[in-house]
């Protein structure tokens, strides 16, 4: 029987939506499901509301089970098919509000926090350990499963687990998917393209899109020219702005549009977030402190819809396009689904990037499992960006794997935004204080 463990099932929605789609898939229906979790209220709402999910939309055809702390963890992993990935390390408080309020002492300004930039970093130092052992326990009572990593920071702790364990692991990301589509809506293009053909590789929220056709014809330099005419006009001071200026600005530089939002992508260069220059926050519309603001109000609306959701007997689902149970789901049928993978680049999958780095490529699924595919030279441009960011992500993994506090200080000296910003002596003293600030959520270091 197919085994699906999901660690950080107290994140109700995302388990609802991952495992809700695999009870609607044929082949993923009479699954063992275990949740874990490390919040004992969090796992029961999950395990009401799926058990009520399961029966309104899969006659009750899924056995759940429900596993709490770590003593129990061995238990919702045996034997597992599949384990999905969604857990984060420290929740909001505190750890969130540390990544934030510490670099602000020092004048580093951040708008999410959760991928690159001091705020990622720290992010992955907290969560790699975690996830090595999730890896450590699936080699001894689930050495056949795969792993699908929802977390951020996910070139981070994809790599990480990948370059440390034996552990099949692909990670997974919402930006590949609606990448195209959104651009073209965004200038008024989506309604004339009929056949729509588009190309994406790179780095998790980092990637590119490469080429983006309709029927052949290649759409950039029409979207180039709606992009140059949108932002000129509202990068005019007192101008009407609109939420995507960072990534067309960079796209009008670098020739290439960039699959993360532009609250993303503004703190993963350092052109935009600026102490010198702090006109550009009006004039790019950046959105500061944009991820605490996000967390206060999904708290928020949790606890005025939990009650609804949790309790509801007649509670329904629509598949959604989370690539997981595609996934799952192509690997028990044999009949092949495509996705944006990430995955190492060992095999030289994008020929300008490190092997080291984790990729996020096309990927082939079926029976065999995650087949990345070939990509080749990335344009320079594009190349040179990834590895700014590549360099960031592979001293933080020595830093965790290691455990080497000079692997931490280096990686925040090249990340491009911390920097631009501060000096070694303050960098140093950043990650000192942040290393205090998050206690015994991290292991020691030498």
């Amino acid at each position: 029987m197919t085994k699906i463990a999901f660690m950080g099932a107290g994140s109700t929605i995302f388990a609802k939506n991952v495992l809700g789609d695999s009870m609607l898939a044929p082949a993923l229906r009479d699954a063992e499901i275990a949740l874990y979790d490390m919040d004992a209220a969090r796992l029961a709402e999950s395990k009401q509301m799926l058990d009520n999910l399961n029966a309104s939309i899969n006659a009750g055809r899924a056995r759940l089970t429900a596993h709490l702390g770590v003593e129990n963890r061995r238990a919702a992993l045996q034997g597992a098919t599949y384990v999905v990935n969604a857990i984060q390390v420290g929740g909001y408080e505190p750890s969130t509000v540390i990544d934030f309020e510490v670099p602000r002492k020092y004048g580093l300004r951040q708008t999410i926090g959760d991928t690159l930039g001091i705020g990622g970093i720290f992010r992955a130092l907290r969560t790699i350990p975690v996830v090595l052992d999730f890896a450590r326990d699936m080699e001894a009572v689930a050495p056949d499963a795969w792993f699908l990593n929802y977390v951020n920071p996910m070139a981070m702790i994809t790599g990480a687990i990948l370059e440390a364990t034996s552990v099949r692991a692909v990670g997974l990301c919402h930006s590949v998917q609606g990448c195209a589509w959104g651009l073209l809506n965004e200038l008024g293009m989506l309604d004339d393209v009929k056949h729509l053909q588009w190309k994406i590789a790179g780095i998790n929220h980092q990637a590119w899109l490469l080429k983006i056709t309709d029927g052949g014809k290649d759409l950039y330099p029409e979207i180039k020219r709606r992009a140059a005419r949108l932002n000129a006009e509202a990068r005019k001071k007192g101008a009407k702005k609109h939420g995507d200026m960072v990534r067309l600005e960079v796209m009008l530089r670098l020739g290439y549009y960039v699959t993360e939002s532009s609250e993303h992508t503004a703190e993963y260069v350092p052109w935009f977030i600026k102490s010198t220059h702090p006109e550009l926050i009006e004039e790019f519309h950046i959105p500061l402190d944009e991820y605490p603001r996000r967390c206060i109000s999904q708290i928020a609306d949790w606890k005025k819809m939990s009650d609804s959701l949790v309790h509801d007997t007649q509670l329904t689902h629509a598949r959604t396009g989370e690539y997981g149970s595609y996934i799952m789901e192509a690997m028990e049928t044999d009949v092949p689904t495509r996705i944006g993978g990430n995955v190492l680049n060992s095999g030289s999958l994008i020929t300008n990037l490190p092997r080291r780095a984790c990729v996020e490529v096309p990927c082939l699924v079926d029976r065999n499992g995650v087949q990345p595919c070939y990509v080749g030279d990335l344009p320079e441009p594009c190349a040179a960006l990834n590895r700014t960011n590549i360099n960031v992500q592979l001293l933080t993994v020595d830093a965790a794997i290691r455990r080497r506090k000079d692997c931490i200080y280096q990686a925040a000296m090249f990340d491009p935004h911390t920097a631009a910003e501060l000096s070694i002596d303050r960098i140093v003293a950043l990650c000192d204080d942040l290393i205090e600030a998050h206690g015994n959520m991290l292991p020691a270091y030498r």
